[in-house]
């Protein structure tokens, strides 16, 4: 299985426009942040991607997608959504299920009623069909199960991510959670002990719905993954300045044996296509393009 970081950006992206601080003028390119989604290919071919924001045309074509099994989202701001219409290209050949609660299928079914209404026919709008969920979502091999969070006062989801026959284990591949303020006991355990924990941590300060740098790094050591990558970030601090932050964490906490650093857009977490036989770790993989 592999899995692409899309974007790892706050709601205005970076560069911010009509911003001239430092990371904004950066010549990093890590320090480039498209609106937060990832990418994800299953064992089996099952492509599927986590939230559609504005950039998901370019986060696309840059991740050469060119099919998709599914969209999951996590909520209906417009850095996750925005960007829904253009699965256009990838619906010709078949409908497209978007997942998600209750709350984003009806902003979806509001938000884009264009494609809803039985008016204009063509190649104008995508063929999607909203689904609310309740439990566990399987596409192919691959199974997606809803993971509830608070966004401030809003009741939002993070993702599990596993094969389909470990359904029911309590270790999976990968959970992301972004946009969260608040993790639900009930939640931690569900999700405890997966390989990688991408996570939303916005900036060092205290931010009334979002996690803080060490908020999110906090809730990683109580998650128990050996990877935690920090995502939804934005333009306060370079991508070096958070991995020092997250070093001096590491060091304090006394967590040398664990990776903590701050996703990037098109990074790459490569599993191996047995991993619990084989034993072996995730791979990151390094990617810009």
């Amino acid at each position: 299985m592999k899995l692409t970081v899309l974007g790892s950006g706050t709601s205005h992206g970076i560069p911010v426009i009509g911003c001239s601080c430092p990371v904004c003028c950066s010549e990093d390119l890590r320090d480039n942040r498209m609106r937060a989604s990832v990418y994800i290919e299953g064992d089996e071919g099952e492509r599927v991607v986590i939230d559609t924001g504005p950039e998901f045309r370019i986060q696309a074509l840059r991740a050469g997608i060119t099919a998709l099994d599914a969209v999951f989202l996590t909520h209906g701001h417009a850095d996750h959504v925005h960007g829904l219409d253009d699965v256009r290209s990838l619906s010709y050949e078949h409908e497209i299920p978007i997942y998600g609660n209750a709350e984003t299928m009806t902003e979806m079914e509001s938000r884009f009623s264009y494609v809803f209404k039985n008016t204009q026919r063509g190649g104008g709008k995508p063929r999607i069909s909203l689904n609310a969920v309740n439990g566990p979502v399987h596409i192919g091999g691959l199974t997606m199960t809803p993971v509830p969070v608070k966004h401030g006062i809003l009741d939002i989801l993070g993702w599990k991510i596993g094969r389909g026959e470990e359904a029911g284990d309590q270790r999976s591949f990968g959970v992301y959670l972004t946009d969260t303020s608040f993790i639900p006991p009930q939640t931690l355990g569900l999700i405890r002990g997966p390989e990688f924990l991408i996570i939303g941590g916005l900036r060092e300060r205290p931010h009334e719905t979002h996690f803080s740098f060490e908020q999110a790094l906090n809730a990683g050591t109580e998650i128990r993954s050996p990877r935690v990558y920090l995502t939804h970030i934005c333009h306060n601090h370079s991508h070096r300045e958070i991995s020092a932050y997250c070093n001096r964490f590491r060091e304090k906490r006394g967590l040398e044996g664990m990776v903590m650093e701050p996703a990037y857009d098109g990074m790459e977490l490569v599993f191996p296509a047995d991993l619990k036989k084989s034993g072996e770790p995730c791979e990151d993989r390094l990617s810009r393009t």
